[in-house]
Order: structure tokens, then sequence, then C-alpha cells
């Protein structure tokens, strides 16, 4: 922390031309009310948003789903992946856990769909690839 404290002392005398400790005490106030306020439960939860999609198999299944625009069959989705049906299974319960799939069950066929957070998130990550 002192490290870093005098990292930024540094960085505000460049910034201010001159760098008081009051300075120094007012930025690290500030970033400490910023940090606060995103608060751990939502970094946790946003983190394991990010998670889920960090895997090929589990990113495929979301942009499969969100093309979709409609339901689709865990035979279907097992069409579209290269993984057992082990695999499939995990993949799709951890989008599930994320929120960026539903599921339910039609007699005896599992079906799945993307939540409008996935399809947030796909229109998101289209947009930054689409702007370079």
């Amino acid at each position: 922390m002192a490290q870093a404290t005098e990292r930024l002392r540094r960085y505000l005398d460049d910034e201010l031309g001159e760098c008081r400790s009051e300075d120094v005490d007012a930025r690290l106030d500030e970033l400490g009310t910023l940090e606060a306020a995103l608060g751990e439960a939502r970094v946790d939860a946003e983190l394991s948003i990010v998670s889920a999609l960090a895997n090929e198999t589990r990113f495929t299944l979301v942009r499969t789903l969100v093309a979709a625009e409609e339901e689709l069959c865990v035979c279907e989705l097992n069409a579209v992946t290269d993984v057992t049906e082990s695999g499939l299974s995990h993949a799709l319960s951890k989008l599930v856990d994320a929120g960026l799939v539903s599921d339910r069950q039609d007699g005896r066929w599992k079906k799945y769909r993307a939540t409008n957070r996935a399809i947030t998130l796909v229109t998101v990550l289209e947009g930054c690839v689409n702007d370079e």
C-alpha cells in the first residue's frame, strides 16, 4: 500500500504541479468511495457472468441461443458443440447459474433459451467488434 500511495503522490504531483498530503488523502477517499459503490457482492456476481462466458463451449452455446431467438432442445445444442453429453450438461448448468440461459422441461426434452442478460451482452460484444 505504501508503494501505491507513493506512486499516487507522484502522479498527483505531475497533474497538480505540487502535491500535498491532503491531496493524496482526498484522492484516496474518492477512490475508496468508488470501490465501496461497487460492492463485493456485485463484483462477485458480475465476475460469475464473465467467467461463464470465458469458455469456448459456453460462449458458443450462448451465441447460438441468442442467434436462434427461440428455445432449442439440448439435442440441437449438442449438434453445435464438440463436447460429450456430460460436458454439454455441465456447460449449460453453469450458464443457467449465471443467468445467461433459462431452461425448462418439455416432456422428456430439456429446452434452453438465451435470457435478456445474454442478449444484451452479445449485443454489446458485437458492437465492440464492429467498432474496430
